[in-house]
């Protein structure tokens, strides 16, 4: 075949031309011509409604999924946690760059005094929201929706104690709030930190381009916590946190999923290390233990809570 201009598409906010960029210059520095192609997403325009509000999961691949469909775009880049796990027909997964940071930072205002009594922080997650609460449960949570510099702005502009936003975000555009503080207790979402790069399955040419890029290790870990999501039919917007971590001196995956209600006082867990000869199935079966354990009547409870 030809060989041929790679057409890269993404969102056209800082952080995702960030993604998009970096993928070009890997792609660029094995020798692939590419073009970047800024497409705008319905979950970049309608800022007014929280996510799960707007009734579809992966509304921030949808718009750069239809025009890679249509044939406007070869590939698109995206922050692999706000990917479907079932991707649309035709699409595949084609690299998983090697991961950044998977912690979820606490952006705040004057000191940490609130932690002990009453405070209000932002954020448009829920899995964010319910950890929170269920830490703190005497704290207020308020909507945050927006690009990360549009979030980090809202939260100077009003009088709330902070925010939270994911670490590898805020690194990659190197934004700096004044103070920043990880919160390490909180299990991230599924994949969380990791690039994704999806391709036209039948476009042998661009799969073999980008097979270049893909990180076998984060592969394994983000495949392991989307199955865990998956199983737990989570979409993007329940309170699930998951996080796989291999360990190389010893061979083995230690795996830590997360369900919480929407409030966060209810909490079911696991936590385990296996050998990585079982990492297939692991986050099935990690999914599996929590529905058998409360999990499926909530699930159920937050789905109802949700549509309402």
């Amino acid at each position: 075949m030809a060989e041929k201009t790679i057409r890269i598409g993404t969102r056209d906010s800082e952080l995702a031309l960030w993604q998009a960029h970096t993928v070009e210059k890997k792609l660029n520095d094995l020798g692939y011509k590419t073009k970047i192609v800024a497409v705008k997403s319905t979950g970049d325009v309608v800022l007014d409604k929280p996510l799960y509000e707007l009734g579809i999961t992966g509304i921030f691949t949808k718009t750069l999924d239809i025009a890679m469909i249509n044939g406007e775009v070869d590939i698109a880049v995206h922050s692999m946690k706000d990917v479907p796990t079932a991707l649309p027909i035709g699409i595949v997964q084609a690299a998983v760059l090697e991961r950044a940071n998977t912690v979820d930072v606490l952006a705040y205002k004057g000191n940490l005094d609130f932690l002990e009594g009453n405070g209000t922080i932002a954020t448009g997650s829920l899995r964010r929201q319910a950890q929170w609460l269920n830490k703190y449960p005497t704290h207020t949570v308020v909507d945050l929706r927006g690009n990360v510099n549009l979030r980090m702005q809202k939260l100077a502009d009003n009088d709330w104690n902070g925010a939270v936003f994911a670490a590898a975000g805020l690194e990659r555009i190197n934004l700096a709030a004044e103070n920043l503080v990880a919160i390490d207790w909180m299990i991230p979402a599924p994949a969380q930190g990791a690039m994704l790069v999806v391709a036209m399955g039948n476009d042998n040419y661009t799969l073999d381009a980008l097979s270049h890029l893909n990180d076998i290790e984060t592969e394994i870990c983000t495949y392991i916590e989307r199955q865990f999501l998956k199983t737990l039919e989570g979409g993007c917007t329940a309170p699930i946190g998951a996080l796989a971590r291999y360990n190389d001196e010893e061979d083995t995956i230690h795996f830590q999923g997360v369900l919480f209600s929407l409030d966060g006082k209810q909490k079911l867990e696991v936590d385990k290390i296996v050998p990585i000869e079982e990492w297939k199935k692991l986050g099935y079966f990690s999914a599996q233990e929590i529905l058998n354990s409360g999990g499926a009547q909530l699930m159920a409870e937050i789905k109802n809570k949700l549509k309402k």
